[in-house]
């Protein structure tokens, strides 16, 4: 009973926190149709800003600390992300108006990482004093990647035998027309639907296997994203340069004012697609608002495995749960534009930003903060 009304007490002072005010004052702005806009530009920048410095933090620590530590948890954060692909493909799949295909690029977009939420919960680990290692923003891409990876590879997977199938049943339906028609005695096609040469086969197979997923090019695209090259470049700073006094004087006392800037656009963005979220099957909403958190938990539960087997820290645990619970807000659309075109993006960034985000950043980070302080007892 103390665990719990300790664990609440922690939770309901989260949300009093003012990065998670900056998000509702944004979401409340949008709702009453204020005219007020930040310009896409400011935007942008504001991610760039956040992102460097969380890329310097880490490169910095990563420059000085055993690699070998990081092993497991990132082992962890690609599972993760690969597995939370796999839960909506089998489950928001299956459930009435849902598209395969669609259900298929939210959970990609759910299983990639969104870069200004795990910029946020770094923001409350520090107001509370946790203790978390600087390394553990580098997870980012281990999780980002594999799931943006595995949503595309199964969404084609998908199409692909969608095809076959429909050309199937054609094949049968022109077959089953064609043994209605009378044909004469010793009458046969003059070319026949099935290889009838050694060499005939060789080259369907050949076709065949041309069709299959290529995987270096989504990874590109996803490396190439803005908000993955802006955490890479500043790791990359970090751990081959001495950018410390740049860090300490420029990056670190702007970091909290232009996360409330982001906090406050993320805001409005997540009021103005819930538009585009009525235009898809309602189980979107459901799914967005149960998932982060499951997923969240997830990957909370494994790294609670990291803690106890390599002594992960419990901030870090926070930082891997957060990362999991977030959906990309910036990179990740436009990796499954391109590599799942057959996909309704108001899907699957409707359901992302209206329900998702908000989620993740109000209820997910203080579950998971208030989780790790009950269990190292405040």
């Amino acid at each position: 009973m103390d665990f719990l009304s300790g664990f609440l007490t922690r939770f309901l002072a989260q949300l009093q926190s003012p990065t998670l005010g900056f998000l509702i004052g944004g979401m409340v702005i949008a709702a009453v149709n204020s005219q007020l806009q930040i310009p896409d530009a400011i935007y942008k920048f504001v991610v760039f800003m956040l992102l460097m410095k969380v890329g310097l933090s880490g490169g910095i620590a990563i420059r000085g600390s055993n690699l070998t530590e990081m092993l497991l948890p990132a082992v962890f954060a690609l599972v993760t992300g690969i597995v939370i692909v796999f839960i909506g493909r089998y489950t928001l799949a299956k459930l009435p108006n849902v598209k395969t295909v669609d259900a298929i690029a939210t959970a990609g977009l759910f299983g990639a990482v969104s870069g200004s939420t795990m910029a946020a919960a770094l923001t409350l680990l520090e107001e509370q004093g946790m203790e978390y290692e600087a390394w553990a923003a580098a997870l980012y891409p281990f999780m980002d990647i594999p799931a943006l990876v595995s949503a595309i590879v199964l969404a084609s997977i998908y199409v692909s035998k969608q095809k076959h199938s429909d050309m199937a049943d054609e094949s049968l339906s022109k077959h089953e027309s064609l043994s209605k028609q009378p044909v004469a005695a010793g009458d046969y096609p003059s070319k026949p639907e099935y290889p009838t040469t050694r060499q005939e086969y060789l080259s369907q197979k050949r076709g065949s296997a041309n069709q299959g997923v290529e995987i270096w090019p989504i990874i590109k695209e996803s490396l190439q994203g803005s908000a993955l090259s802006a955490l890479l470049l500043g790791l990359a700073l970090g751990l081959l340069t001495r950018p410390e006094s740049v860090f300490q004087s420029f990056y670190e006392p702007l970091f909290r004012g232009l996360l409330s800037i982001l906090m406050l656009v993320m805001g409005m963005e997540a009021t103005a697609r819930l538009g585009e979220l009525r235009k898809v099957a309602q189980w979107y909403a459901v799914y967005a608002f149960i998932a982060p958190l499951l997923h969240g938990l997830i990957a909370f539960g494994l790294g609670m495995i990291a803690h106890v087997v390599t002594g992960f820290s419990l901030g870090g645990v926070v930082i891997l749960a957060v990362i999991a619970s977030s959906s990309s807000d910036i990179s990740g659309p436009p990796t499954l534009r391109a590599g799942i075109p057959s996909a309704n993006p108001s899907a699957y960034i409707g359901s992302s930003t209206a329900v998702g985000t908000p989620v993740a950043i109000a209820l997910g980070i203080p579950l998971y903060i208030g989780l790790a302080q009950a269990l190292m007892g405040g």
